[in-house]
């Protein structure tokens, strides 16, 4: 590791919302645990999931976006998931939804919190019937054909409700969203209940208070159970935007306290008795086989109340989660052909094999270099017969891993003139790429293997889970160190914590001072590693203006001269978007010194490197082509991407610099991260893992933080997520050591 020793820097504020990044979003300091998903940039739509990859041609509606065609896609599977959940019959192990009806559901959440009442009697339901494991859930048929997107509100509708929002002094521009949002009557709705405007993501409960006021007059005060109401489902939505899948009780009432709510208790009551929120218990103890009724009862249990659509999201995973592990899968040939498969590859690739060969869950830790590992399977499994596929977040993951295969094995399907068995997550769901479906709506295929796995949140994991055939195979495959997803929940790091099936550590780690240096950072170390070639560079810097100077320096000059990488394949990382020294001020100076110019399309330029958010949470780096009639030509990882005018506002920001959570699942040649002094409080060893482990050849650190780097590494995990994956599949699995392993 080498050090320049030049002077410093301080740094960006913590991130903000990016308008180009397709967010406004804001996540405050009290909501419970109130760090945002991404960190960063809080996601409108959290379920996502990762970036898109879908290209267009695959029999698609040509008439469709690619966001178009994965929320289409995603609607449609929330239904049917929806309608599963409407069809079960009788209540909820613990860990599920409270049954009965509401008053009985505000007597128990009353009970136990007053204390007037023990947990277990406050709570006791007759008992459930015994889940299935492998139970075999009803699939209705897919249509053939993608579903149109939602139809835009009205124009109609739209005034009317611009009326209602300029008679309260709010924003005009937010009168589309809020059509969309409250649908039919939408002015009505707004006009009798003025506090709905905090459905719309970026209004703040101030914001929604003074709109009120406007409307409401002397009958508006801080009491009114609508305001409780809409205040505690927007703490829960920024629960959301935060990771966190429900919230315990406490919790929310401390934090609507904070929104000045008099009484929070009777808020979190009332907002259970209208239906829009859910309660749950979950036991903090999961129980013993054969103990008896009277220890079960005297079990303490957690209360938490949570939006149905995670709730529904993170169930539907539990139970496609059981069916997966509980079935048999596709044997894919004898079981000697699968051994000699296992044993052609060497160490743990080898192990991994075996472990598949034998179960429909899989779980696979690995840095970058493991990777080949899943090829290896990948390779193998088609070689058996299976219908394998792998399924990256982002193009350019997809377009490596197509490349790693090919060089794996030369002589197989790709080489034979048939596209590679690799597609995007987003590009699977929404049927962009991929096998496409079977008749019976679920994918053509045996094995599915997700790369990337940290990277999903609850209800992308759903989706998933759900779009597999009975008999398939599932491997997850990621490095858990790495940034959770931006969307709720932590799934990858719930189940290996829940030891309910084989998990498989790759043992080949990553090459060279860039990869040692990463792997010791996974174990709260920051050693100073040999870096001969300088692939580490140190900057130390004292001032922000200091920090993007010498970051503009190192892309324009000194990497390209000294390591031979180009500017466009060098990518700027930092904690924050705001600030002097945040992604906003770094893409400024980065444009003046690579591509300067009047910014005449919407702020942009041909060949400026852009950021593009199709959808709210994901991000796409690429760069403008051209401009015209039609919107913003872009090219993101070799693929045609038009922005209509009207949207680059919204979906664009420039792309020179990024934030880690924006990066994540990519790979440069080259990157440096700039720490500038008020970034501190921002970092932690997942921070620092991820933007560390972007860089493929070379890594310098723009360094302004002093000893707070190291006391980042060794001292600050993640932020712990409140989900409740854990519980549900403990019922699911209620033996010590869950489902057999290999």
């Amino acid at each position: 590791m080498t050090t320049d020793p030049e002077s410093t820097g301080t740094a960006g504020r913590p991130e903000e919302p990016e308008a180009g990044a397709g967010t406004d979003g804001t996540t405050e300091s009290a909501v419970p645990g109130g760090e945002g998903g991404s960190g960063e940039e809080p996601a409108a739509h959290p379920g996502t999931g990762g970036d898109s990859g879908e290209r267009s041609g695959d029999g698609g509606d040509p008439q469709q976006t690619e966001a178009q065609a994965e929320l289409a896609a995603q609607r449609i599977e929330r239904e049917r998931i929806e309608r599963r959940k409407a069809e079960r019959k009788g209540p909820i192990q613990a860990g599920g939804r409270l049954s009965g009806p509401a008053a009985d559901l505000l007597a128990a959440v009353r009970a136990v919190e007053s204390g007037d009442r023990p947990v277990p009697s406050a709570f006791s339901e007759p008992a459930p019937a015994p889940r299935r494991a492998a139970a075999e859930p009803v699939r209705p048929a897919r249509p053939a054909e993608p579903v149109a997107a939602p139809a835009a509100p009205a124009a109609e509708v739209v005034e009317s409700v611009g009326a209602v929002l300029a008679e309260g002094g709010a924003p005009g521009s937010l009168a589309p969203r809020v059509a969309a949002a409250l649908g039919e009557g939408a002015d009505a709705r707004l006009r009798e209940d003025p506090w709905q405007l905090l459905r719309i993501t970026g209004v703040r409960p101030d914001q929604a208070d003074g709109f009120a006021r406007a409307l409401l007059g002397p009958q508006c005060g801080p009491d009114d159970e609508r305001r409780a109401r809409a205040t505690t489902v927007w703490l829960l939505e920024q629960a959301a935007l935060a990771g966190h899948t429900a919230l315990e009780v406490p919790a929310v009432e401390a934090a609507l306290a904070q929104h000045s709510v008099p009484d929070p208790d009777a808020a979190v009551r009332s907002t259970i008795a209208e239906g829009e929120v859910l309660v749950f218990q979950d036991a903090l103890e999961p129980s013993a086989p054969g103990s008896e009724e009277d220890e079960e009862e005297s079990r303490p249990v957690r209360v938490l109340i949570g939006l149905e659509r995670y709730a529904l999201a993170e169930e539907s995973l539990a139970d496609g989660l059981a069916r997966l592990i509980g079935s048999v899968p596709k044997e894919g040939g004898p079981a000697e052909d699968w051994e000699r498969a296992a044993r052609s590859r060497p160490g743990s690739a080898g192990e991994l094999i075996r472990a598949v060969a034998a179960h429909g869950l899989v779980l696979h830790t690995g840095g970058q270099a493991a990777r080949a590992e899943t090829a290896a399977l990948a390779s193998g499994a088609r070689g058996l017969g299976l219908r394998a596929w792998a399924a990256p977040h982002s193009p350019a993951g997809r377009d490596a891993f197509a490349a790693l295969l090919g060089r794996l094995d030369p002589s197989g399907v790709s080489a034979q003139g048939a596209p590679p068995p690799v597609a995007t997550v987003a590009g699977l769901l929404s049927g962009a790429e991929g096998p496409g479906r079977d008749a019976d709506g679920t994918l053509a295929l045996d094995l599915l293997i997700v790369l990337d796995a940290p990277r999903l949140d609850v209800e992308t994991a759903a989706l998933l889970v759900e779009s597999l055939p009975d008999g398939a195979r599932l491997v997850l495959s990621g490095d858990p160190g790495v940034l959770w997803s931006v969307g709720p929940g932590r799934v990858f790091a719930d189940l290996l914590a829940a030891g309910v099936c084989p998990q498989i550590a790759s043992r080949t780690p990553d090459p060279g001072p860039i990869g040692e240096l990463v792997s010791a950072i996974g174990i709260g170390e920051l050693p100073q590693v040999e870096a001969p070639g300088k692939e580490v560079v140190i900057v130390p810097v004292r001032e922000a203006a200091e920090a993007v100077h010498r970051a503009v320096q190192l892309v324009a000059d000194s990497v390209p001269r000294a390591i031979g990488v180009p500017p466009e394949q060098t990518q700027v990382i930092t904690p924050g978007h705001g600030g002097a020294a945040g992604t906003r001020a770094l893409n400024v100076a980065l444009k003046e010194r690579l591509n300067p110019g009047p910014g005449r399309f919407g702020g942009f330029d041909p060949g400026d490197r852009i950021a593009y958010s199709p959808a709210p949470g994901r991000t796409l780096p690429g760069q403008v082509v051209r401009a015209d009639a039609e919107g913003l030509h872009l090219d993101c990882a070799g693929e045609p991407v038009v922005v209509p005018k009207e949207q680059v506002e919204r979906s664009l920001r420039h792309g020179w610099a990024l934030t880690a959570h924006q990066a994540v699942g990519q790979r440069w040649p080259a990157v440096v991260v700039v720490l500038p002094g008020d970034a501190a409080q921002l970092l932690t060893r997942p921070w620092v893992y991820t933007a560390f482990g972007l860089a493929d050849r070379h890594l310098s650190v723009v360094h302004g933080v002093e000893q707070a780097l190291p006391r980042a590494v060794a001292e600050i995990p993640a932020k712990p997520r409140t989900t409740r994956l854990p519980v549900l599949l403990s019922t699911q699995f209620p033996a010590p050591g869950g489902a057999p392993s290999s």
